[in-house]
C-alpha cells in the first residue's frame, strides 16, 4: 500500500546518501588541513543522484563546500568547475550551476569539456552562443563541433557547422562521416573523394567511395586504397565483391584478387589468421556475395591446419557452416575436401 511505498522510498534515500557518503569518504583526506578531492569520480558519483530529504542535503552541502575549495585553490582544474556546476543541477538549483560552469569556461578556455558541460546545462539558443566561443578557443576540439552540430535541428545548419569544422580538422573520421551522412548520393560522392585525400587512412570512407561509383571507377578507387591501406583486407574483400556484382565474364577475378590478397598481406605483415578469414567469408556471404565467401574459403581454409587433422578440421568447419545457414561456404568447404581427398565420404 502507500505506506510500504514512503518506506521504501525512505529507505532508497537512505541508501543513496550512504552510498554518497562513502564516496565523499574516499575521495577527501584531510592533509595539513588541506582537502584533496578527486572531481572526476566524484562527478561520476552524481549521476542518478537528486535532493529528496534533510541527509541528502547534507551530503551535497558537503560536496558543495570540497568542490568551491578545490575551484577556488586551483581554478584551473576543469573537472572540480564540473563537479560544482552538477552539484547545484543535481540539487535543482540551475541558475547556480549555469554561473558556476561559466566561471568554469572563464578559468579554463582551453578545457572542452568545461564548455560542453556549459553547453548542456544552457538553453539551445544559449548553448549556440556558448559552442560558438568554444571552437573561437578551441577550434580543432571534434567534440565541440560534433555538438554545435548535434543542437541545430535544420539540416542545412548541420552541414554549414560540419562544413566550418572541416575547414579546422579535416584529419577527421568522425567529422567527415557527419557530414557524408547528411548528403543526397551525388553530393556524398563529392564529399567522400575529398575525404579520402584528407583521411587516407580511412578504409571507411574508401569503401563509401566505392560503393557510389560506377564499375570502372570503383576498380580505381579500390586500387588507390590497396596503395594508401596495404593492410587491410576488407579493400580486397570489396573488390572480389565488385567482380562478382559485374557478372558474366568477372567470375574468374574474384579466385584471383582473394588468391592475391593472402599474399599480398602476408608481404605487409599484416597476418590474418584463419578463423578470421572464415569470418571473412561467411560475412561476405550474407551480404550476397557467394562467389566471393567460396573464393575465401579456398584460399584460406589450409591456413595453419595440421595435413593430419585437415580431414576433421574440414569436415566440422563445413557442419558449422551449415548449422549458421552459410551454405555457399559450406560447399566451398566439402568441394576442398573432396579434392584434397577424393575417396573421402560422408
Amino acid at each position: 500500500g502507500v505506506g510500504g511505498g514512503v518506506t521504501d522510498l525512505k529507505g532508497l534515500s537512505e541508501a543513496r546518501g550512504t552510498v554518497l557518503s562513502l564516496k565523499l569518504a574516499k575521495m577527501s583526506d584531510s592533509v595539513s588541513g588541506q582537502t584533496v578531492v578527486d572531481p572526476k569520480g566524484y562527478m561520476t558519483s552524481l549521476s542518478g543522484l537528486a535532493v529528496s530529504s534533510e541527509s541528502d542535503i547534507a551530503d551535497f552541502k558537503r560536496a558543495e563546500l570540497l568542490l568551491q575549495s578545490l575551484t577556488t585553490t586551483n581554478p584551473g582544474n576543469a573537472p572540480g568547475w564540473i563537479g560544482l556546476a552538477r552539484v547545484y543541477k543535481t540539487a535543482n538549483k540551475l541558475v547556480q550551476a549555469r554561473k558556476t560552469i561559466k566561471r568554469g569556461c572563464e578559468a579554463c578556455p582551453d578545457n572542452e569539456d568545461v564548455w560542453l558541460e556549459a553547453a548542456e546545462l544552457a538553453t539551445p539558443s544559449n548553448a549556440r552562443v556558448i559552442l560558438a566561443n568554444a571552437v573561437r578557443h578551441l577550434p580543432t576540439s571534434v567534440k565541440i563541433w560534433m555538438r554545435a552540430a548535434a543542437l541545430e535541428s535544420d539540416v542545412r545548419l548541420k552541414k554549414a557547422v560540419l562544413q566550418r569544422a572541416l575547414i579546422f580538422v579535416p584529419n577527421s573520421v568522425k567529422l567527415w562521416k557527419a557530414a557524408v551522412e547528411l548528403e543526397e548520393e551525388g553530393e556524398a560522392k563529392v564529399l567522400l573523394a575529398r575525404a579520402v585525400e584528407c583521411v587516407p587512412h580511412s578504409v571507411e570512407m574508401w569503401l563509401a567511395l566505392a560503393k557510389l561509383e560506377d564499375y570502372d571507377n570503383a576498380r580505381r578507387v579500390l586500387n588507390d586504397a590497396r596503395r594508401a591501406v596495404p593492410t587491410d583486407a576488407a579493400i580486397w574483400i570489396a573488390a572480389a565483391q565488385l567482380e562478382e556484382a559485374a557478372g558474366e565474364g568477372h567470375e574468374a577475378n574474384v579466385d584471383k584478387i582473394i588468391a592475391r590478397a593472402v599474399e599480398s598481406l602476408r608481404a605487409h605483415q599484416a597476418v590474418i589468421d584463419r578463423d578470421t578469414w572464415l569470418g571473412h567469408a561467411l560475412t561476405a556471404e550474407r551480404a550476397g556475395s557467394p562467389l566471393t565467401c567460396a573464393a575465401i574459403v579456398r584460399a584460406t581454409i589450409a591456413l595453419g591446419v595440421e595435413d593430419e587433422d585437415r580431414k576433421r578440421t574440414w569436415t566440422a568447419d563445413a557442419a558449422e557452416f551449415a548449422q549458421k545457414g552459410a551454405y555457399a561456404a559450406a560447399r566451398a568447404t566439402y568441394a576442398h575436401a573432396l579434392k584434397v581427398f577424393p575417396t573421402a565420404r560422408g
